[in-house]
């Protein structure tokens, strides 16, 4: 509404300027133009509209007017309305920014998000210093599913406007979405590559889950013993565990190119109190990358002893006193020592000053120097192929330019939606961005209801359930009138086995929105857990509208329901609806307990057998882990 206000201001201080002050101008004219504006001085926005309604009526042919009425309009809710004014305007005058701009703003308002674009992208064209068009277009992108341009509008608009906390918020959101677009694309199409596998060991890195985690790192090496860095992730997986032999034998069976491998070198020195090697270690690294560094010193840092973290910390004041340590170098390590926020999504490129020769950027990929390489192939992107695409989401992501990383693999995702590299390239680029300015957020707006929404999801997620729900609470607290705490309170909760407190919390948050489906499948899990089939069934059934992904978990909880109320046909339908999202073989084995009851063996063997190669899927992984974990001990005795 400011900027609605501010603008149209802006045009009626123009108006008189623009042909209002010819000799013909009417006295009713003139009155018209003072009623409109004093009702708008005094946010009567109806009146002011009506009083501009006459006013085109007597001069037509102004474009200025015309935009006026449509503020207005759009100041009262009247979006339809302003649309035609707006687009009345721009047949006059097609250059004219605002009324492109909220042709834009009010298409999104009616949900018409594909036909405010065009206007959108014509304002931020005619006016590439306002933040507002970007930030408009982001989020018209943003209601079309268009997670990828929403992302870049969005960061188009923070550069604009850096205090600006809903476009970092949004920038957030869009590249979380992100997230889970390709992240669930990459489980459905590959979920057997090597790429996948290594996005869920890290997911379990990032839960503490470490002894997990190994099994998937070993899976994707047994996947691709060429995976980049998978020896080094690997061993910072021994490191969190304290075996450090093991990370050892890791960080030396590293291949060329990957830095990682030095930086875990670099911290087993600090874990055994040798800093003087350990800094070594970390300039070598610092001279062939600096952006390498800054972007992963918390690896050197996380899970390091408060002792050793101490003793580094000193040792590092004391050589930069004398000099010893570049100034750069320090201050990145001093930081993450701190635990000081990472620093930005983009890099310093200087890509002008290279003139993008693809041989040197593998050459400088070998050589680990990502920053050079990323800047060799920064330029002319759109021709580069799909080999150097995938190089340059590389070299982007392991220099710091998250943005660069996502721009590159979204265009080669674009170009080539079955390439689970591109997938992977840009869930990870994306979660590093969606962390930066959601952080930058959290700064502008640190007690806001978001901010603890946003804590409570993360905590969440990384199974630290305590910090989720206080953080829910509070932001349930600050918004009493907002369902979606009380979603993420009643999730944690029943993560945390709390069925109580989860079901009561849900049942609230259904009070303020009745409708919502994942809110009625929460409800309808956490009484299926208790057996509670009448109550779970209605509100299952409220869920059917929810996401696609989402649907076969509820058609395996609906066959629980009618199994458990004895509606033999009905649950057996639902159970074969949701086989597609059988993890663990619960839905098959249920599925052959019904066929044994009713006398069908062959049905029930079949599925049993399915049970049979999930159960056994899921064994190999546990046997890699043990096998893995008797050898890192032998290592650890020897």
């Amino acid at each position: 509404m400011k900027t609605c206000l501010k603008l149209l201001l802006l045009f009626l201080l123009t108006i008189p300027a623009r042909g209002f002050g010819q000799q013909e101008q009417t006295d009713e004219f003139a009155s018209l133009l003072a009623v409109a504006q004093q009702a708008q001085a005094g946010r009567d926005y109806r009146a002011a509209a009506d009083a501009y309604k006459k006013a085109v009526k007597l001069r037509s042919g102004i474009p200025e007017l015309w935009a006026n009425l449509g503020l207005m309009q759009n100041a009262a809710g009247s979006y339809p309305d302003a649309i035609e004014s707006f687009r009345r305007a721009t047949s006059l005058k097609p250059a004219l920014y605002v009324p492109n701009l909220f042709l834009g703003i009010d298409y999104t308002h009616i949900h018409r998000g594909q036909e405010a674009i065009p206007f959108l992208v014509r304002a931020e064209a005619i006016n590439p210093r306002d933040a507002q068009a970007p930030l408009s277009l982001g989020r018209a992108y943003l209601s079309v599913g268009n997670f990828a341009a929403a992302r870049s509008a969005f960061e188009r608009a923070v550069a604009l406007d850096g205090q600006n906390s809903s476009a970092w918020f949004a920038f957030g959101v869009a590249a979380l979405d992100q997230v889970e677009a390709d992240g669930r694309k990459l489980s459905a199409e590959g979920a057997n590559s090597a790429w996948a596998k290594a996005l869920l060991a890290q997911s379990l890195q990032e839960q503490s889950r470490f002894k997990e985690a190994v099994t998937q790192e070993q899976a994707v090496l047994a996947a691709d013993p060429r995976f980049p860095c998978a020896h080094s992730q690997l061993g910072f997986l021994y490191v969190a565990q304290q075996q450090d032999a093991a990370a050892s034998r890791e960080f030396a069976g590293e291949s060329q190119g990957c830095a990682l491998a030095a930086l875990g070198r670099a911290r087993l020195r600090m874990d055994a109190g040798d800093n003087v090697g350990a800094v070594a270690v970390l300039r070598s690294l610092w001279e062939h990358d600096p952006g390498f560094v800054r972007s992963h010193a918390t690896l050197l840092t996380d899970g390091l002893v408060s002792e050793r973290s101490a003793a580094f910390s000193a040792f590092l004041d004391g050589q930069n006193g004398a000099r010893a340590v570049d100034t750069g170098l320090y201050e990145s390590l001093s930081a993450a020592l701190q635990g000081a926020p990472q620093p930005g999504f983009s890099a310093d490129r200087k890509s002008s000053e290279i003139h993008g020769n693809v041989q040197a950027a593998e050459a400088d990929d070998r050589q680990e120097r990502y920053g050079r390489c990323a800047a060799q192939l920064a330029g002319g992107m759109a021709r580069r192929s799909d080999r150097d695409l995938l190089l340059l989401a590389t070299c982007a992501f392991m220099t710091g330019d998250y943005s660069l990383s996502a721009t590159a693999s979204d265009l080669l995702a674009t170009r080539s939606p079955r390439d689970m590299a591109a997938l992977y390239w840009s869930v990870k680029a994306n979660e590093k961005l969606a962390f930066v300015a959601l952080g930058h957020f959290e700064q502008l707006k640190p007690d806001s209801e978001r901010t603890h929404l946003l804590l409570g999801d993360m905590y969440r997620q990384r199974q630290r359930f305590e910090q989720a729900e206080s953080e829910y609470q509070t932001a349930s607290t600050l918004a009493p009138q907002d369902p979606a705490p009380l979603f993420g309170l009643a999730s944690a909760y029943s993560q945390d086995s709390k069925t109580d407190q989860a079901l009561n919390a849900a049942k609230t948050a259904l009070g303020m929105s009745p409708n919502d489906p994942d809110l009625n499948l929460l409800a309808g899990e956490i009484l299926v857990s208790r057996h509670e089939w009448t109550e779970a069934e209605a509100f299952l059934n409220k869920s059917l509208d929810a996401k696609p992904q989402t649907l076969p978990h509820v058609h395996i909880l609906l066959g629980e329901v009618y199994e458990g109320t004895g509606r033999t046909q009905d649950a057996i339908s639902q159970l074969q609806m949701g086989l597609a999202g059988d993890e663990d073989g619960s839905a098959y084995y249920r599925l052959a307990r019904i066929y044994s009851r009713l006398g069908n063996k062959a049905a029930a063997d079949a599925a049993i057998e399915h049970v049979k190669a999930i159960q056994e899927s899921r064994r190999q992984r546990a046997v890699v882990a043990v096998q893995d974990s008797s050898a890192a001990m032998q290592d650890d005795i020897q």
